[in-house]
């Protein structure tokens, strides 16, 4: 996230979530109005992932999606076990710096973890 309001945002919501969960009261609407601060900062990456997010807490009213792997020796990717609340909690840390190589790359593979698992 770019701008102050963003990352003010951004901040609020994980304060929220380590201290009630990923259920909290207004998770689903704080999460669309960080959207809408994504759409005017024109990261379409950022958009849609928020957007799958709250649609997944929506349908499944919980965070479970697997897009956390550890790699072996010889090349397989194997699930991280991770609880949901530190899932989501994850996700929300790496839009803090989204523009950051890595970090798009990792939101890239929530992105489409996302997809697969609401479509």
């Amino acid at each position: 996230m770019k701008t102050g309001i963003a990352n003010k945002k951004l901040e609020d919501i994980i304060a929220k979530v380590e201290k009630s969960g990923i259920l909290y009261k207004g998770i689903i609407e704080d999460l669309k109005e960080l959207r809408e601060q994504a759409l005017k900062e024109q990261d379409p990456l950022v958009v849609k992932v928020l957007r799958l997010s709250y649609e997944y807490l929506q349908d499944r009213q919980a965070f479970d999606v697997q897009a956390q792997y550890e790699e072996d020796e010889e090349g397989n990717e194997y699930p991280i076990e991770i609880e949901e609340k530190d899932n989501l909690l994850y996700l929300l840390n790496l839009l803090k710096s989204a523009d950051h190589k890595i970090n798009r790359e990792e939101i890239k593979d929530y992105r489409t973890s996302l997809k697969q698992e609401l479509y």
